[in-house]
């Protein structure tokens, strides 16, 4: 649990026009809580059965040669310096890490649901279970928009946690808070729901957290808050801290949105979000007043991006939207889950009132640009290459040829490719002479543009003998990397 964690909200979508199947088939107990007093004034019961759903997890990051960063070290960027590393910024090495965090079982086939900090980077996860059990576990997908990450460990007949419907719960709620705090081992703490629907700008796209003031500290990110009756209320992720430790603010991403983005990434290693295509912002007193309005209620469009959705459906700036397929819209925030609540494809009823009069619009979804990536990751972020020799290049990450890079590096402008962000030292890559700061133009003769060319073709790569042809110190070279002795050696 840090200060600085990330979160997400939720919001109840608009009907899709077909039935599909969850990828995982949480456990879901859509009855409003029980508010009467406690029975015998415990919460024993309560913890005996949901302690075996929580987990500890531990993560490692192997030590990785990365390039400076000029921001953080004034005058690298000077072309006298910078003469004496071949027109290019040094490396640096960043030292193995380790952490700490917890994590939900959220079905009995070995599917978790934690934080994606908690992940975020890892080269190695274990989860410890209730039963004493040590196991490895693979990340299958992230989702950095609502800090939500689900991972898998080998193992059947777990005990799954059941979800409650987010949206049933009540400001002065009783609740648990149970997680790994400090690494201490598994740990209780009580409160109540503070507020719903909080908004703290911790810089997420979705920020929607059950606030509560049941103790969460560093550890706790990714476990569990749950009702008195033991179901699962959201995923504790973030402090609001003068000193990063407990100060009575906690924040939850609540599970109706855990329950979505798990389903997402489970079945397509990614959060497959809906797209209008408008900017938007709430309705003050005065701006509802100047535009003939009975109520701020609604978010006013402020923006039409051309060729979207909204456009073609004939939305316009100044308009105001109050309802999405029969769903009212409070504010700006609510239209951005709802929106991107709801799958592309999706036909949609927009009520909207112009010019003081209310109409109808019908326009259908698009998929929300920039949320193509692999196994969940965004593309604004480095991608490693192969892990667990799922692919070639093990142990490479790269990202897209940003405009910044491309003048911290001195490429050229016309140059087009997938720039090495980290070369792990002990790596076959390593070896054959790679490193942070060459640009992969080619991957066995076929071209790479971006990143997710450079990660297409190295999964699909048929030969452990991957010929490259590189950008690598002013120059344009052929180099080969041969993982077939490196594999062999690990297996032994």
């Amino acid at each position: 649990m840090c200060l600085l964690a990330l979160a997400g909200g939720f919001a109840v979508g608009a009907q899709s026009n077909s039935v599909t199947k969850p990828a995982v088939a949480v456990k879901l107990d859509s009855q409003p809580v029980n508010r009467g007093p406690l029975e015998n004034g415990s919460f024993s019961s309560v913890v005996k059965r949901v302690a075996p759903s929580v987990v500890k997890i531990t993560t490692s990051t192997k030590a990785k040669k990365i390039a400076a960063n000029a921001n953080q070290f004034p005058g690298l960027d000077n072309p006298m310096f910078r003469q004496f590393f071949g027109g290019r910024l040094p490396e640096m090495q960043q030292p193995a890490q380790s952490g700490l965090g917890s994590g939900v079982i959220i079905s009995a086939d070995g599917y978790i649901a934690t934080n994606n900090h908690v992940v975020q980077g890892a080269d190695e996860v274990i989860v410890s279970l209730d039963d004493g059990r040590e196991l490895k576990a693979k990340v299958v997908g992230r989702d950095p928009q609502t800090d939500i990450a689900v991972i898998k460990v080998a193992a059947t007949d777990l005990p799954a946690i059941t979800f409650a419907d987010s949206s049933k719960i009540e400001v002065g709620d009783r609740v648990l808070a149970m997680g790994n705090p400090f690494g201490i081992g598994e740990t209780v703490t009580t409160g109540i729901v503070s507020a719903k629907g909080r908004r703290p700008g911790l810089g997420l796209d979705y920020e929607d957290f059950v606030q509560t003031d049941a103790a969460i500290n560093p550890g706790n990110s990714g476990g569990a808050l749950v009702d008195v009756e033991g179901r699962l209320i959201g995923i504790n992720t973030a402090i609001l801290s003068r000193n990063g430790g407990f100060q009575g603010v906690g924040l939850a991403v609540p599970s109706n949105l855990v329950s979505q983005v798990a389903d997402g990434l489970v079945k397509n290693g990614k959060v497959v979000r809906g797209y209008l295509g408008v900017g938007a912002q709430d309705l003050t007193p005065m701006l509802a007043e100047s535009l003939g309005l009975e109520t701020k209620r609604g978010a006013l469009v402020s923006d039409v991006q051309p060729d979207s959705p909204a456009e073609k459906a004939g939305l316009k700036n100044g308009d105001v939207i109050t309802a999405l397929n029969g769903q009212t819209i409070e504010d700006a925030n609510r239209l951005t889950f709802t929106v991107g609540a709801i799958s592309p494809g999706t036909k949609l009823d927009l009520d909207i009132v112009r010019d003081g009069k209310k109409e109808t619009l019908k326009l259908t979804a698009a998929e929300r640009p920039g949320t193509a990536s692999r196994r969940g990751r965004e593309s604004a972020e480095p991608e490693e290459l192969a892990k667990n020799d799922e692919g070639v290049l093990n142990g490479v990450a790269v990202d897209d040829l940003a405009p910044q890079m491309r003048k911290q590096l001195n490429l050229p402008a016309r140059l087009q490719g997938a720039l090495i962000t980290n070369v792990e030292t002990d790596s076959a890559a390593a070896k054959a002479g790679l490193r942070a700061g060459d640009v992969i133009l080619e991957i066995n003769k076929q071209p790479v543009t971006s990143a997710q060319d450079a990660v297409k073709l190295s999964t699909s790569a048929e030969s452990k003998k991957t010929l490259l042809r590189l950008y690598s110190r002013g120059s344009t070279i052929f180099v080969v990397v041969d993982e077939t002795n490196a594999n062999k050696a690990a297996s032994e």
